[in-house]
């Protein structure tokens, strides 16, 4: 008989002393990006306040120390993180992401990996492997990339097709292949180092790999199904796809939000060459910068409002539809490249102040157009939902 974890009594986790937390790590997360661009991984000093400021638990169960914070909440922490490091925002969004598998697990295996260790971070990233069944577990062979903060996780988790001892494939009722994502520890896998990159540089998002290596069965997850649930949090009614969006677009809300406002500092003060006047007095300037505005705040209400309506209704008891999934993925995709558009206008018009290292544009403005490339980002999501709104099925991907 499968355990199942005791739902704790909900509990109201104030935004507002989770956002006062950002704020006193504001100045450290911004004195060390230098460093985290340079060594292209977070800090031993900074993942330690961050874990000291709980802010891997986001997500998390309460049964294994976590807040489980709704969606709103979650785009809020993930753009004020932004707006001091992109790199450290991203870790702190997948990290997250990932951690909601814990209400997927047998409770001893959750509470063994979160709840006895403060520090635990789970990362993964796609890949190919096979899990071949053996005994009461899995030999697991495999090669995986993009795993966003491995370099500071403690577990490391492979998406795997089953397959029989007699190398046949496990099938599902529908006939498809059955898939699961094996769990281990990060020092059971080999890392590469893959992660030369335009933008992120700080998330170490490299690739790792594990030959022949035994994984039990009760550390491999079937993640976002109801089936398989084991903690019924209302959080957990949404899948980990749905996170991910919303917390991306907070993290590309927050980098364009930091280039808008340093640009209108520069704009006090600059005086391009051969013109006569300061880029603030220019009339082009000023309505680029009201538009600008008027940009990033209608994406930041598009997605909060879509996210709290639907974490209203889910949380009295609504099942999560493909229309609230829908919403989720346009509002979240919108906001990524509402975001785009803001910072590529402040790289614009901040002209060859903005291609020096030492400034507020180049690296946001090369971490931004890495988050749009990333699978959350893309722009063909526009797509996928307007085709859903005519009437076709929905297909969204679940990574």
């Amino acid at each position: 008989m499968s355990q199942h974890a005791t739902v704790s009594p909900a509990t109201d986790v104030s935004v507002d002393s989770l956002l006062d937390r950002v704020r006193d790590l504001s100045e450290m997360i911004e004195a060390l990006s230098p460093q985290i661009e340079e060594d292209r991984r977070l800090p031993p000093a900074l993942l330690a306040a961050l874990h000291d400021a709980k802010l891997f638990r986001l997500l998390l169960p309460q049964a294994y120390g976590g807040m489980e914070l709704s969606p709103p909440d979650f785009f809020r922490l993930t753009s004020a993180l932004a707006q001091c490091d992109a790199s450290t925002a991203w870790c702190i969004g997948q990290a997250n992401g990932c951690s909601m598998a814990a209400a997927y697990l047998d409770p001893t295996v959750a509470d063994k990996i979160w709840g006895q260790d403060p520090h635990a971070v789970l990362a993964w990233g796609p890949g190919k492997g096979k899990a071949v069944v053996e005994g009461d577990g899995y030999r697991v062979t495999g090669n995986w990339s993009f795993a966003s903060g491995m370099r500071h996780a403690t577990w490391l988790g492979g998406h795997a097709p089953i397959v029989e001892a007699d190398a046949s494939p496990r099938l599902d009722a529908n006939g498809k292949p059955v898939m699961r994502t094996m769990l281990f520890p990060s020092s059971a896998a080999k890392i590469t180092d893959i992660w030369n990159v335009m933008g992120l540089r700080g998330t170490a998002s490299d690739a790792f790999s594990v030959e022949d290596l035994f994984v039990p069965a009760d550390h491999a997850v079937s993640r976002d199904t109801p089936s398989e649930r084991r903690y019924d949090g209302r959080l957990y009614h949404f899948m980990t796809s749905n996170l991910y969006a919303t917390g991306f677009s907070g993290v590309a809300q927050g980098i364009a939000r930091a280039m808008h406002a340093s640009f209108m500092q520069l704009a006090a003060d600059k005086a391009p060459r051969n013109m006569p006047h300061v880029l603030r007095d220019n009339a082009v300037v000023q309505a680029e910068v009201a538009i600008g505005e008027a940009r990033l705040q209608a994406a930041r209400a598009f997605v909060l409002r879509e996210t709290t309506e639907i974490w209203d209704e889910v949380r009295n008891g609504a099942a999560l539809t493909d229309d609230h999934r829908a919403r989720i993925r346009l509002a979240s995709t919108f906001g990524i490249h509402e975001a785009k558009a803001v910072a590529d206008a402040a790289y614009d018009a901040a002209g060859a102040t903005a291609i020096f290292n030492d400034n507020a544009f180049e690296r946001r403005f090369r971490d931004l157009h890495t988050v749009t490339q990333q699978m959350q980002g893309r722009r063909d999501h526009f797509r996928t939902v307007g085709a859903f709104m005519l009437g076709h099925p929905l297909a969204l991907s679940s990574g």
